[in-house]
């Protein structure tokens, strides 16, 4: 399965969001060996962003994202710089093959 989550940044905080992710958290997420599918911003909006991320099935999305976010790495890390950029978010969680999935963003 896999989550789409797209963050609606707070206005001119793109660039700090961009550094903190790709220098912090993204380094984080793979350490914690989350399936990191893609990420990015809209093209048609400077001020959202995607993640989308792959799981064996609810049960896994829970305990990865729990151990993740409750984590003290978390926590005293990038957790702070990263929610003060963030206004809203949504997730929406799709039953799709993962590799099939991948395959297809690479041949954007």
């Amino acid at each position: 399965m896999v989550e789409i989550r797209t963050y609606k940044l707070k206005k001119d905080t793109r660039k700090v969001y961009e550094k903190v992710f790709t220098e912090q958290s993204l380094p984080m997420l793979k350490r914690w060996n989350v399936d990191v599918i893609d990420y990015g911003f809209s093209l048609d909006d400077e001020e959202t962003f995607y993640l989308i991320r792959g799981y064996k099935n609810l049960e896994d999305r829970q305990k990865s994202q729990g151990a993740f976010y409750g984590s003290d790495e978390w926590k005293k890390g990038p957790r702070e710089a990263i929610l003060a950029c963030i206004e809203n978010y949504n997730s929406m969680i799709i039953e799709a093959d993962i590799d099939l999935f991948k395959k297809s963003l690479l041949q954007k």
